[in-house]
C-alpha cells in the first residue's frame, strides 16, 4: 500500500499537510504531489493503484473530478479536504469528503477539526495565510499566545502564502515540496520562524516585491472597487495574490481585482470579495473559462486580452451593496 499526499503549494495547503504529518505515524512514507498555488489540477498526477490511499488537500474537487473518479474506480481510497467550490460531490464508498465552502475558514481549520486541535498552531498559520484573520485569532485563543507570538504566526502564514504564487516553480523562492521539507521537522511554527533561515529569505523577498506593487497606480479606484494591472514580471506573479489580500484587509468594504500580464499575452487574475461581505468572488471568476476559487477569494488562470473589457464590466457590476 502506498500513501500519496496531494496538496496546494500555498500556506493553507502546506499547513494542512503539516498537521497531518505531525499527527499520523505513516505520513513520512507518503509520496508528495504539489505545485504552485494556481497549479491545482494535481490529482491526475497520482499513479495510485487498488489498495493505495490518497489524501487531497486544498485543491478544488471541481477541477479534479475526473481524476478522482478514476482513482475511486481503481479501488483507491481517497480522503478529500477542501474549501473551494466543489460542484457535485461524488457518492462512493472509497471517498471520505470533508468539504466546507463557508467563507471564513479554509482547509487548515478543516484538518484541525478532523484532528481535534492536535496541531492547532499550524492551523492558525495556514488560516492567517489564507487571509482569514478573524478565524485565525479565534482559533488561537486556547493557545495563550502573546501578541508578539500571534503576530509572528500571522507573518509566517503570509510569507508561506506569498511563496506559492507564480506561473511556474521558477518564479518562487522555494518549490513547495522543498519548502514543506523545511517545515516538516518543526512541531512549533514559532521555532521555524525564529530559527530557520528560510523565514528570513521569504521576509526579504516579500518586502521587496510589496514595495514594487505599492508603487503602482490602479486603473480604477472607488469606494466599492479597485482594479490594478501588474507587469509581466516574476516579482509581480509572486506578489499579486498576497497584495490583493493586503489591500482587502486595508479596505474591507471594497472589492479588489489584480491582473498580472502574462508573457504569452492576456492576464492572470486575482479577485477578492469585500471582507465585509465575503461572497461572490468564485461566481464572478467562473464566468470565465479558466476561473474558479472560493467565495471570498478566486482567480482566473488565463484571461485573454479580448476578454479584459468584459471582465472589467463584470467586476464593477459585482459586489455592489444591496
Amino acid at each position: 500500500m502506498t500513501r500519496y499526499d496531494v496538496f496546494n503549494g500555498d500556506a493553507d495547503g502546506l499547513c494542512a499537510l503539516q498537521q497531518l504529518h505531525l499527527s499520523e505515524p505513516d505520513a513520512e512514507e507518503a509520496v508528495l504531489i504539489t505545485g504552485t498555488k494556481r497549479d491545482n489540477a494535481l490529482v491526475q498526477q497520482v499513479p495510485a493503484l487498488e489498495g493505495d490511499r490518497v489524501t487531497v488537500l486544498d485543491v478544488s474537487l471541481d477541477r479534479n473530478r475526473d481524476a478522482v473518479l478514476a482513482l475511486l474506480e481503481r479501488g483507491v481510497s481517497v480522503r478529500y479536504v477542501d474549501h473551494h467550490y466543489p460542484g457535485e460531490i461524488p457518492k462512493h464508498p472509497n471517498l471520505a469528503a470533508h468539504i466546507d465552502t463557508s467563507p471564513e475558514r479554509g482547509t487548515s481549520l478543516l484538518v484541525d477539526e478532523l484532528l481535534a486541535g492536535q496541531q492547532r498552531a499550524w492551523a492558525v498559520v495556514g488560516t492567517f495565510g489564507d487571509n482569514f484573520d478573524r478565524s485565525a485569532r479565534q482559533a488561537a485563543e486556547p493557545l495563550g499566545l502573546t501578541q508578539e507570538e500571534l503576530d509572528l504566526l500571522r507573518e509566517l502564514g503570509i510569507l508561506l502564502n506569498y511563496n506559492g504564487y507564480g506561473t511556474t516553480e521558477a518564479d518562487l523562492h522555494f518549490p513547495p515540496a522543498s519548502l514543506f521539507a523545511r517545515l516538516r521537522p518543526y512541531a512549533d511554527p514559532l521555532a521555524f520562524a525564529r530559527h530557520d533561515e528560510t523565514f528570513a529569505t521569504l521576509r526579504t523577498g516579500y518586502a521587496d516585491d510589496m514595495a514594487r506593487a505599492r508603487a503602482l497606480n490602479p486603473e480604477h479606484r472607488s469606494a466599492t472597487h479597485l482594479l490594478l494591472l501588474l507587469p509581466a514580471a516574476a516579482w509581480a506573479r509572486r506578489v499579486g495574490g498576497v497584495y490583493a489580500n493586503a489591500l482587502a484587509q486595508q479596505a474591507p468594504g471594497r472589492a479588489h481585482a489584480l491582473l498580472t500580464r502574462r508573457e504569452q499575452g492576456g492576464f492572470l487574475v486575482s479577485v477578492r470579495a469585500p471582507m465585509a461581505r465575503p461572497q461572490g468572488a468564485d461566481a464572478l471568476c467562473r464566468e470565465f473559462e479558466t476561473g474558479g476559487g472560493r467565495q471570498a477569494a478566486a482567480g482566473i488562470d488565463r484571461l485573454p486580452e479580448s476578454d479584459y473589457p468584459r471582465f472589467v464590466d463584470a467586476f464593477l457590476a459585482a459586489f455592489r451593496e444591496s
